[in-house]
């Protein structure tokens, strides 16, 4: 393309160049133009100042209840909403005392001057006059306590602090005897300090990671400031707007939804900046005119960022369609996030970019005239280099990524136990194992019958016969109404762990044994049951879910690029990079971290975030190369699109993987291994699959990639050298 063509095509791109206005960079000249740079920061500092205050409450709009995670139409959410009618919603707190060589006089006086104390109690929910105990094993070598708690709206956080209370009356393990809390009211109790502080300690450690990457990458002390205000802004901002929804809107939030949250509106958020900053840098060396930079940088990034946001907008909205109600809870709460933190990278983040002027990017500001120092970088070699047999290349790549796959067979999501949700080993987890070597291990979290009370008998005596639960067990526990519209509530406890295998298929075997009494219309419940039933529940949602997200992105794509064959190229190339890094993860997880397994809703979480941000990187890249494509032909469109978008890639990618990775700080397995595969999935599509992978990809294909775009067959497209001509 010759200099003055070059010039003419400038000429045409400026804004109002034709007399006719900015034309489809008006709304890029609202956000960007000499006053209403000023105006956008306004309305943001009004949008703050407002949300600040309200996203402070948002912990106290979470509702972690059983029925905010629990798949809504289970049989045991069933039971447990009936079960309200018979008496207050409580968990049991059990506290459990033993001594090796047995109980001795002053250990039964303790115990019962605890029980007596414990019964005077009533704060935070404790159901002192309904205290159960002192319970002692046939060899006085244990006792335990059944202190009842009464639920309310706070769920798990006022458990903790009833549990607090009972620790103050029986005191820890101390002269050789063992005292622990255990039971569903002290393990909810260990889960709420292991999630307490999570909104302060993820935002803390995704600003710390993404300071760190953003100072590698822009190497100025400065330009960094314009970033995380605005991402810290836009957290607010949908913290505060999740807060009134849950208030006002019935939306439900919960610890989980709140943690990823934060970590989705920094990772996404800072892609977005780091892809107009490039995008920035690059106008600024051709205009002198900073406003005008930034309308076109808007202008030619915006499409990506858009593209890339609505990727993932709609790939959180699809887990709407789960039966989990914490997964469908996650969906619109992490679609709003994202959707917040795109409108602010593309309103104030660019205003506030305008206002502070070149010298932001001190000490190396772009100057105007001088040269793109990309067109010679390492990814323009790389590219060149590829481009020498793209088709050896591809393959290559593809056969390593299959071979980590194989790694899948190592993955167990099945569910973790109570004792391999956390990271380390809590007093709830061993008290329960002191539990379950003296007293039945069911004990404290039995099953829960709801059925019709002249079929009452019947049910019970089956329940009783049922291999896995102790026959003595049966009846209505102490404080429930005898009947309620014709229904009864029975409890009944198993001779297992209640989040043992074993367990599971004794609610198995009880539920089918229930179910055949004519006429008794039983349901079973209980702890036990909802983990079971939760397990059901994300084995469906996997299958609905994740063939949605992939028509999705299929979507979004193939309007983006107006193509078929480059959407399902990314989508193939995506799919075998989510294999690769759960193989990857899994082999890490058995042979280097010792995990027990992974839970039932791992992959569909990793497919999510790594499918929907993932794909970001495909976006970049794909969306550059098919703009250089148009005026250079596809195959050197490749390299420089490679040459351009490598560098801010790969430092997107960092900042993802590091803030996913921050999810390792919190104690409970669960998170740290989506943390870990999501950073891991990032890196690779960073490193391989967008740099190695679809390079080479588009490269062999060529320009029938963008088939059935006029562009596939447009041109005879100019030959690319290899190294020699890029580097």
């Amino acid at each position: 393309m010759s200099d003055a063509r070059t010039r003419q095509n400038r000429e045409q791109e400026r804004p109002g160049a034709t007399g006719q206005g900015p034309g489809p960079r008006g709304v890029a000249w609202l956000v960007c133009g000499r006053r209403t740079k000023w105006l956008v920061l306004i309305l943001w500092l009004i949008v703050v100042a407002v949300a600040f205050p309200l996203a402070q409450k948002l912990s106290d709009a979470q509702d972690n209840d059983a029925t905010s995670w629990l798949p809504g139409s289970a049989e045991s959410t069933q039971v447990f909403d009936s079960a309200k009618a018979f008496r207050p919603e409580e968990v049991p707190a059990i506290v459990v005392y033993a001594r090796d060589g047995g109980l001795t006089f002053a250990d039964k006086r303790k115990i019962g001057a605890d029980a007596t104390a414990m019964r005077a109690l009533s704060a935070d929910g404790i159901q002192g006059a309904r205290v159960q105990g002192p319970q002692f094993d046939a060899k006085a070598t244990a006792a335990q306590i059944l202190v009842p708690i009464k639920l309310d709206k706070n769920g798990w956080n006022h458990i903790a602090d009833a549990v607090d209370k009972v620790r103050d009356r029986s005191g820890t393990t101390q002269n050789g005897l063992q005292v622990h809390i255990t039971g569903p009211g002290g393990v909810s109790a260990d889960f709420a300090k292991a999630f307490s502080g999570i909104d302060s300690t993820l935002l803390f450690s995704a600003l710390s990671v993404v300071v760190v990457m953003l100072l590698i990458t822009y190497r100025s002390p400065t330009l960094i400031l314009v970033p995380v205000i605005s991402v810290v802004w836009a957290l607010s901002a949908a913290q505060a707007l999740i807060y009134l929804l849950a208030r006002h809107a019935g939306l439900t939030v919960n610890g989980q939804s709140a943690g990823i949250l934060t970590v989705l509106v920094f990772g996404a958020g800072t892609d977005y900046a780091l892809l107009l900053v490039s995008r920035y840098r690059e106008e600024l060396r051709r205009h002198q005119d900073r406003h005008e930079a930034m309308a076109l940088a808007l202008h030619r990034a915006g499409p990506a960022v858009l593209a890339s946001g609505a990727t993932v907008i709609l790939g959180m909205l699809v887990l709407m369609t789960a039966e989990m109600n914490s997964t469908k809870g996650l969906g619109p709460v992490a679609a709003i996030g994202v959707g917040v933190a795109l409108l602010a990278m593309l309103t104030l983040f660019p205003a506030l970019l305008v206002i502070f002027g070149r010298w932001i990017f001190w000490p190396a500001r772009p100057v105007y005239g001088s040269p793109d120092p990309t067109a010679h970088g390492v990814w323009a070699r790389v590219g060149g280099r590829i481009a020498a047999r793209p088709r050896t290349v591809w393959v290559t790549a593809a056969v390593i990524l299959a071979a980590l796959s194989f790694g899948l067979l190592q993955l167990k999501a099945n569910g973790l136990s109570n004792a391999d949700s956390f990271t380390g080993k809590p007093d709830s987890i061993v008290g329960q194992e002191v539990q379950a070597a003296h007293f039945p291990a069911g004990s404290g979290d039995p099953l829960v019958i709801v059925a019709s009370s002249d079929k009452a008998a019947d049910v019970g005596r089956v329940v009783a016969a049922t291999p896995g639960v102790v026959p003595t067990s049966i009846g209505t526990p102490p404080g429930t109404a005898a009947e309620h519209d014709g229904k009864v509530l029975l409890e009944a406890t198993m001779t297992a762990r209640p989040d043992s295998s074993a367990a599971h298929q004794t609610v198995v075997r009880v539920r089918d044994a229930v179910h055949a009494v004519p006429g008794a219309d039983a349901k079973v419940g209980g702890g036990t049951a909802s983990v079971l039933d939760m397990e059901k529940a994300t084995t469906h949602d996997n299958k609905l879910v994740i063939p949605l997200v992939l028509v999705v992105v299929l979507c979004v794509l193939g309007i983006l690029l107006r193509a078929l064959v480059a959407p399902l190229l990314l989508i193939v190339t995506v799919v075998l990079s989510f294999a690769a890094a759960l193989g990857v993860s899994a082999l890490a997880f058995r042979h280097v971290f010792d995990y027990a397994g992974e839970s039932t809703d791992f992959p569909l979480f990793v497919f999510v975030f790594l499918v929907a941000l993932g794909i970001d990187y495909n976006i970049f890249l794909s969306t550059r190369i098919r703009e250089e494509a148009a005026r250079q032909g596809t195959r050197p469109g490749v390299v420089t699109g490679l040459a351009a978008t490598g560098a801010v890639i790969t430092s997107a990618g960092l900042v993802l993987a590091g803030t996913f990775a921050v999810l390792g700080t919190l104690p409970m397995t669960g998170f740290a291994e989506i943390g870990f595969a999501v950073a891991l999935g990032v890196l690779l599509d960073t490193f391989v699959v967008r740099s190695i992978l679809v390079t080479s990809l588009f490269l062999d294909v060529g320009r029938k990639v963008w088939w059935p775009h006029r562009l596939s067959h447009e041109r005879e497209e100019v030959a690319v050298a290899p190294d020699r001509t890029t580097a």
